[in-house]
């Protein structure tokens, strides 16, 4: 298994948890997403110590506004067994576990927003498929590969 850093990208609307809500909690729980690829991404791939581009989406301007980290193995996400969630699931038991989170700890907010606007001028240079730009495309948590993480925080 390889011990090497890897890098993600993890979106949240600001007016539900913004970089400033990191800032102040310093660690949080990663929690209701729900889509099954984006689970395997925190469950399967993400490690301790992994970089995490935070990504203010569904805003007047989206774009990177942080830069977090990977603090916890995956673990079951509460809020699927809690009947008064937004994020209940009833088919999820605490014997069998559908969604997975993992904490994220808070590094430090960029000097400005990388807007997603000015990403897509570096399409060519992030490669085709990239999430982000990709047509379609609406995963909340992906992988980065270190050299699109060098890119991007390079625009800063």
């Amino acid at each position: 298994m390889s011990t090497r850093k890897r890098y993600w990208m993890m979106k949240s609307e600001p007016d539900a948890f913004s970089i400033d809500d990191l800032e102040r909690a310093g660690t949080e729980p990663w929690n209701g997403v729900r889509n099954y690829q984006a689970r395997n991404f925190m469950r399967d791939g993400m490690r301790v110590g992994d970089g995490v581009l935070f990504y203010h989406s569904n805003c007047k301007i989206p774009g990177i506004v942080g830069v977090a980290r990977v603090a916890s193995h995956a673990y079951p996400d509460d809020t699927q067994f809690d009947p008064t969630s937004h994020y209940f699931d009833p088919k999820a038991t605490r014997e069998t576990p559908r969604w997975f989170l993992v904490d994220v700890a808070f590094e430090r907010k960029l000097g400005r927003c990388i807007a997603l606007e000015e990403i897509r001028r570096h399409v060519d240079a992030l490669g085709e498929g990239f999430p982000l730009t990709a047509r379609g495309s609406r995963l909340s948590v992906f992988p980065v590969t270190h050299a699109q993480w060098h890119l991007l925080l390079s625009l800063e």
